[in-house]
């Protein structure tokens, strides 16, 4: 199935689970398989950030595309950049924040168990 990039979801997402500023969302595909609840492409311009939030009965993929930033992972901070990954899973949490001078861009997909 494709999904033209005129038939996408844009969205914005104020102070996401508590971030700071706005989130920028592309829902990707207009219909996704029963276990996956999203598969998007994120937009978090300087300064923004995703707050801290734990996933439960469900991972979460995330590749890093453009920008820099930093992660955290439980109770451990890493910087990222294009070309990292992370997987969240089931019980554990994470947070993003764009720490650099230009848009963070990563594509995310939550996978229900």
């Amino acid at each position: 199935m494709i999904t033209r990039s005129k038939q996408q979801f844009h969205g914005v997402c104020e102070f996401m689970r508590g971030g700071k500023k706005h989130a920028k969302l592309t829902e990707l595909s207009s219909r996704l398989p029963e276990r996956a609840r999203r598969f998007t492409l994120c937009t978090l311009i300087p300064g923004a950030s995703i707050g801290y939030h734990v996933h439960n009965n469900e991972c979460e993929l995330t590749y890093f595309l453009e920008g820099y930033g930093r992660v955290q992972d439980d109770d451990a901070f890493h910087d990222i950049g294009p070309g990292d990954s992370m997987v969240v899973f089931s019980g554990h949490g994470h947070a993003i924040e764009n720490t650099g001078d230009r848009d963070l861009i990563y594509v995310t997909a939550v996978i229900r168990e």
